[in-house]
């Protein structure tokens, strides 16, 4: 980079960012439509907001199970390659659906197919965040992971509605055929990335007589582990996002739930509740550079993480469904900005050899109590009421983000 080159302009110029941020538009895309299509097909064939958390419960077991060996995985092979695999199977799992469903629609292989799927997500999110410092300067990680971030959300912005329309028009098993062929179409893009080489580890790490080497997979985890625990930042992050994930990781089913029984309204209008909400993501990726700059991190986050609580929170006070759209903005405003400010202070703190393991402790451990709080939030929901659930998950998230204050991360 030239002095007259802004960081900016230079990762524009990079050709290997560009075709990344293309290709991972497609899986983005892809991830939208599951995000509809796969609680609508478990609603349309059950009409139970139960089956829906359980489902959402599993796939988060799945992804707890994989990532006690994703981080390994992702650090001992081809990460570029291990995208790619990732992708053909859940282009393969979901495909199973539409073909299965002309003939039959058996409940079980949602809860077989579903769940492989988020065990192969898990996968891919760990080799993705690990990629990116091979193709990015460490000055432009911020900026990259917003751009990213970004993409996803214009992928989003139009995924839902997209969905709801074809969930409308042919039934929720059509939009997760087109979901199976968007993670085709990256899979093929990602031939036209190419990555720095990883350094090699010290010889601890190779298992030159290291406890890694000795402990195995065992070993190799826990060192993630280790590094995650003794970081002032990382640990509390992650002790508090734990707590987050609890509260939240059911939310999409419980916005699902509002619109279309508790307020009457049809798919598409879930849709168009769900891509007004991702607006607030492209908000985020356009703002998060600027906000982390002036505030720093801990301000940054610990401000983010509450303002979506109390959106959270509002989601249990209107019955408007123009209000709710612009709620669910401002909840993905404010959690992507926590979001992609955590996902780079991870990436520029970590050694690139420990990235996939910290990266698979991190969500590991945070996304553990994610399927306990699926189930818990919806079967409240099913017993107390949407509203008053949506009122105290939201006030329990502003708890968990003031906490933040008393820890190293407002010093972050």
């Amino acid at each position: 980079m030239t002095g007259r080159d802004s960081p900016k302009a230079a990762l524009w110029a990079n050709p290997n960012y560009r075709a990344f941020l293309v290709t991972q538009t497609f899986s983005a895309l892809g991830d939208s439509f599951s995000f509809v299509a796969i609680p609508l097909l478990v609603l349309h064939s059950t009409g139970s907001i139960v089956q829906m958390g359980l489902v959402t419960g599993l796939t988060g077991v799945s992804s707890i199970v994989t990532g006690i060996f994703a981080g390994v995985v992702a650090d001992r092979v081809d990460r570029r390659r291990l995208l790619m695999v990732t992708d053909v199977a859940r282009c393969l799992l979901y495909a199973t659906i539409p073909l299965v469903w002309l003939f039959a629609q058996p409940m079980w292989l949602i809860y077989t197919v579903v769940p492989l799927a988020g065990g192969f997500a898990m996968l891919f999110r760990v080799a993705y965040v690990t990629v990116v410092p091979s193709i990015v300067e460490p000055d432009q990680l911020t900026r990259a992971n917003a751009h990213l971030f970004g993409s996803y959300a214009v992928a989003a912005v139009g995924g839902p509605t997209l969905a709801g329309f074809v969930t409308a028009a042919s039934g929720p098993v059509a939009a997760i055929g087109v979901d199976a062929a968007t993670f085709a179409l990256s899979a093929a893009g990602l031939l036209l990335v190419k990555l720095r080489p990883t350094p090699a580890p010290p010889a601890e790490e190779r298992g030159e007589g290291g406890e890694a080497g000795r402990g195995g997979v065992r070993g190799e985890f826990l060192a993630g582990i280790r590094f995650l625990w003794a970081h002032p930042v990382l640990r509390p992050l992650t002790i508090l996002l734990s707590l987050f994930i609890f509260l939240t990781h059911g939310m999409t089913d419980i916005i699902i739930f509002r619109v279309k029984e508790d307020l009457g309204h049809g798919d598409d209008t879930v849709g168009y509740v769900l891509s007004a909400g991702t607006i607030g993501t492209v908000l985020a990726a356009s703002m998060v550079t600027r906000v982390r700059k002036r505030l720093g991190f801990g301000a940054s986050w610990i401000g983010a993480t509450a303002l979506g609580g109390v959106a959270v929170a509002c989601f249990g006070l209107t019955e408007n469904v123009p209000v709710i759209g612009a709620l669910a903005a401002g909840m993905l405003l404010a959690t992507g900005v926590a979001g992609i400010c955590s996902m780079s202070l991870r990436q520029e703190v970590t050694p690139s050899h420990l990235l996939g393991r910290v990266t698979a402790a991190f969500w590991t451990t945070h996304d553990s109590l994610g399927p306990l709080g699926a189930a818990a939030v919806t079967a409240a929901a099913s017993g107390f009421g949407v509203a008053e659930v949506c009122v105290a998950v939201g006030a329990g998230v502003v708890c968990v983000a003031l906490s933040g204050t008393l820890t190293g991360i407002a010093r972050g």
